[in-house]
């Protein structure tokens, strides 16, 4: 089968000149490689077009689909973010209702807003332990469908972004039961499936629409993306409508064939270095058990995804802001993601002995430093700031209320107010605030604490001593003033 990163190579080497753009015209500039130059063309002779795939395109996506088991494929160059927008906009009609899980990424929450959807919130459970979410449940998912008719589709995350991993099969089946479709975004989870010793992904366990991003977890360039669709339960041509209008329409040909060559690394190399990721993984999880002080989220089955290492501070007088800095300042490890009481890293098929070498050494000797106990206060704080806003009833629609004039307002002064926009620790990307829901004293808590810890929260003002400001809506006679 031809590809297309061979291709590009080949076309490179001979000694056709470019009267087109991209306007670099394959030529080295300035300080970046040329390889790259060289590889970077636009739609011309003999490389398809994405927006209409009849040659090597249409081959490699059908690839993908074989990989994965779905029914039909889509490489993406505009990440996760347009799959999901692209996934929403084509199940739901303008108006429509969708049943989703509240620790979905902004950009599930920027479909909705645009295509003005009605939002029933699925909250996942919370396991304080490590002061996470966990993934739905096939039990919520009922209920919620039970209880509201009107529901169109529905959309949840798996596996999470700490790499909780929801039972598909059983929540695909209740989702068909109504005869609506089911969206995973599964951007954290392109390495399922296509190796033994690890979860299925969720393609093969039902889901009508499942997202992948392969930068995350495969050997590909950032922004590269999959979106599969499998059953008869989501209309094909409005998908590719949205695709069409989601995607750029000057597709970049390094980032596909960086799709290509990562998939095609797992075809080639696939079974020895999944199996060396697994044998690394449960070696460090091995040596890590001797820990007094970190804690980590043990692996659990088909329920926990290998990969991703959560290494708590909980009850102890640290930080996770402080070990992530540590981890970089003192030992060079850069991690994913610092939360209040963890820190986030990630491993992939493309690490070798090294990564978890240095990361175990890392680890045992900060744990034999730390000092002892202290307060279990954040996760008391998180739980009760989750529960707040689940049972927090007097919601504006976002599509309404992220529309409505606000004022700029100070975090203290903002309790009992409508946020009038998204608040979101970053990463992961997972709002606090969506607009249109009431501050309460508990989420004002747990954004100065973000904020005390040094974490990056998004869509707040920081202004030296005179504090922490946001954006509320102007006007505040509630729901029947918005609707």
């Amino acid at each position: 089968m031809e590809h297309l990163f061979e291709k590009l190579r080949e076309y490179a080497a001979g000694d056709t000149y470019p009267y087109h753009m991209p306007g670099h015209k394959r030529r080295s500039c300035g300080a970046l490689s040329g390889t790259m130059y060289e590889n970077d063309i636009t739609e011309i002779e003999g490389f398809d077009n994405l927006h209409q795939p009849e040659g090597i395109l249409l081959e490699l996506q059908k690839e993908a689909a074989r990989l994965y088991g779905a029914q039909e494929s889509f490489y993406l160059v505009n990440g996760s973010t347009c799959g999901l927008l692209s996934a929403v906009s084509a199940v739901l009609p303008v108006g429509g209702h969708i049943l989703m899980a509240r620790n979905c990424h902004r950009s599930v929450y920027h479909a909705a807003y645009l295509r003005n959807l009605a939002i029933t919130y699925l909250y996942p459970p919370y396991l304080t332990e490590y002061d996470i979410f966990d993934a739905v449940t096939p039990w919520q998912v009922r209920r919620a469908l039970e209880t509201e008719a009107s529901i169109g589709a529905v959309l949840i995350v798996s596996p999470t972004y700490e790499g909780r991993i929801a039972d598909i099969c059983k929540i695909a089946d209740i989702v068909h039961e109504k005869g609506i479709p089911l969206i995973v975004d599964e951007a954290h989870g392109a390495h399922l499936g296509l190796a033994e010793g690890f979860a299925p992904n969720s393609c093969q366990l039902g889901a009508d629409l499942v997202i992948h991003s392969v930068h995350k977890t495969l050997p590909a360039l950032t922004q590269t993306a999959l979106i599969h669709v499998s059953g008869s339960l989501v209309d094909r041509g409005r998908l590719k409508r949205f695709l069409h209008i989601y995607q750029s329409s000057s597709p970049s040909y390094l980032l596909m064939a960086s799709i290509d060559n990562g998939l095609q690394f797992v075809k080639r190399e696939g079974v020895e270095k999944f199996f060396l990721f697994r044998v690394y993984y449960k070696r460090m999880m091995g040596a890590l058990s001797k820990c007094r002080r970190l804690k980590f989220l043990p692996e659990d089955g088909v329920r926990q995804d290998v990969g991703k290492l959560l290494i708590s501070v909980k009850d102890t007088e640290y930080s996770g802001k402080w070990l992530y800095d540590l981890l970089l300042q003192k030992y060079h490890l850069q991690t994913e993601m610092a939360s209040v009481s963890f820190v986030l890293a990630m491993f992939t098929v493309n690490d070798g002995e090294e990564a978890y070498r240095r990361m175990t050494e890392a680890l045992l000797e900060i744990d034999g430093d730390m000092a002892k106990q202290c307060s279990s206060e954040y996760h008391e704080r998180a739980l009760e700031t989750w529960e707040a806003l689940e049972a927090e009833k007097d919601v504006l629609p976002l599509a309404a209320a992220w529309d409505r004039t606000t004022e700029r307002v100070a975090l203290e002064e903002s309790v009992g107010r409508y946020v009038g926009e998204f608040v979101n620790r970053y990463p992961p990307g997972v709002p606090l605030l969506v607009p249109g829901e009431r501050i309460t004293e508990p989420m004002c808590r747990t954004i100065r604490k973000s904020v005390e810890q040094g974490l990056t929260v998004q869509g707040i003002e920081l202004e030296g001593e005179k504090g922490i400001f946001l954006q509320v809506l102007v006007n505040q006679q509630g729901a029947m003033e918005i609707v």
